[in-house]
């Protein structure tokens, strides 16, 4: 029995010992990242581009909002790849991808009430870096890229925020100068909204 106490009591001694009066190094930090929450929308029809064009969008600026006129444009643009452009007209935004890759993303402004920008899957038809309305008062539309047979096309000019246009997608000028020099004829177009 003496035995068993010495034992324990060794035991017990030694466990003592063994523990540290240090405090623990404090937990390493850990970096919060932003959850992507794609924008409330009730859109009229979709075929779930705009939604990818969010997704992407927030992994690219970390947010799924701009200001009228900001855009931004990816430092690294793929070599391969086809250009394909989604414009969100619910929520006034353009996503340009290089393959799978968002390369660039803009306010815009579409078509205005009884100037509707129409719904749909389209491609560029033809382009022109100086061109002006023959529909409304030869009003310049820089950086032309026509998509229909009715005139519409994306082009230069101001982004307010809001439709405001009469059924073209006006881009920020900078913006339309960059995406001329990227697209070619028989580029897709998608219009969501």
């Amino acid at each position: 029995m003496r035995k068993i106490l010495a034992a324990l009591t060794v035991g017990g001694a030694l466990a003592l010992a063994a523990c540290s009066t240090t405090a623990p190094p404090p937990p390493v930090p850990r970096i919060a990242t932003p959850k992507f929450v794609p924008p409330a929308t009730n859109y009229r029809w979709t075929n779930g581009f705009s939604a990818s064009g969010f997704e992407a969008m927030h992994a690219m600026i970390g947010r799924t909002s701009l200001r009228p006129g900001e855009f931004h444009w990816s430092p690294n643009v793929p070599v391969d790849g086809d250009v394909a452009i989604t414009v969100d007209i619910a929520n006034q935004v353009a996503f340009i991808f290089k393959g799978a890759q968002l390369i660039g993303v803009t306010n815009v402004s579409t078509g205005k009430k009884g100037h509707p920008t129409p719904l749909g899957f389209w491609k560029i038809n033809w382009k022109r870096e100086k061109y002006f309305s023959r529909k409304y008062d030869n009003a310049p539309m820089p950086w032309m890229q026509n998509i229909d047979d009715k005139g519409i096309a994306f082009h230069g000019g101001k982004t307010p925020g809001f439709p405001a246009s009469h059924g073209c997608i006006r881009l920020p000028m900078a913006f339309a100068k960059h995406l001329f020099t990227l697209t070619k004829k028989g580029d897709k177009v998608v219009i969501e909204g």
